[in-house]
């Protein structure tokens, strides 16, 4: 656990997953730490990426981790990859090495304003509830990163996840996540890519965490290649997954009320 840490308030770890964003992943973590608060620290869990991604993060580390209070933390992961598997990777350092008491994470193509982590912090502790999650489909947010397709099959996904798990969350595939260390001591990811985000979601709720939404716009990256998907078969392969999972846990929770 860092030491040095004595101001009030929880301690935020903003888990950053990357994969070849080397021109992003600057902008993001200096984007985080300038809304964030004193007791907030960014941990960039990387997949090995041959375009050079750690060594950018290694040298914002260098610029911030200049006191007896780092904030900006490196972890570099050889032989395994998968958003999933490197978020919950992230989180299980936050909890166990660093003693976080919230963990956030996003998007690391800059989609995800990176203001708007501060809001979902806020969010949490004025709200008093355990997740908050980033809408694109509440009043006050958007999706204008994507083309009309990519929105309506989002649109649909999510209305089918609202009819059949729960509507206390409109924007099930978000991906855009704050959350206490109660909720990821319980809770653990499961899922090959965005499955993993309405899994999370389902189950937080089952389990009687109160769940709050915040609105952001998801805007366009400005470097690198999406991994959301290039054309319509692509959409539509991890969209049979989200819709999949919705399915799954709606079987699981009419077999436990049984």
């Amino acid at each position: 656990m860092i030491e040095g840490r004595t101001a009030d308030g929880p301690l935020v770890c903003t888990v950053l997953p990357t994969f070849n964003e080397r021109d992003n992943i600057g902008p993001l973590i200096r984007g985080v730490l300038a809304h964030a608060g004193t007791r907030h620290m960014v941990l960039v869990v990387d997949d090995n990426s041959p375009d050079g991604t750690a060594q950018v993060v290694e040298e914002v580390a260098a610029r911030y981790n200049t006191g007896d209070r780092p904030v900006v933390f490196l972890l570099r992961r050889v032989g395994e990859k998968g958003l999933t598997s490197a978020i919950q990777r992230g989180i299980d350092e936050a909890l166990t090495v660093y003693g976080a008491d919230i963990v956030t994470w996003m998007d690391c193509d800059l989609s995800m304003p990176p203001q708007d982590v501060a809001r979902l912090v806020q969010a949490l502790v004025e709200q008093k509830a355990d997740l908050a999650v980033g809408s694109r489909w509440i009043p006050g947010g958007a999706d204008v990163a994507h083309g009309a397709m990519a929105r309506t099959l989002s649109w649909l996904i999510n209305h089918f996840a609202m009819l059949l798990l729960g509507r206390q969350v409109h924007d099930y595939t978000s991906g855009f996540i704050a959350g206490r260390a109660v909720v990821f001591r319980q809770i653990r990811l499961r899922g090959d890519y965005g499955e993993y985000c309405i899994d999370l979601l389902a189950r937080a709720q089952h389990q009687g965490f109160r769940l709050v939404e915040v609105a952001y716009v998801c805007v366009p990256r400005t470097a690198g290649d999406s991994k959301t998907g290039a054309n319509l078969w692509e959409y539509l392969v991890k969209g049979r997954k989200y819709v999949a999972a919705v399915w799954r846990l709606r079987n699981q929770q009419v077999k436990v009320k049984t």
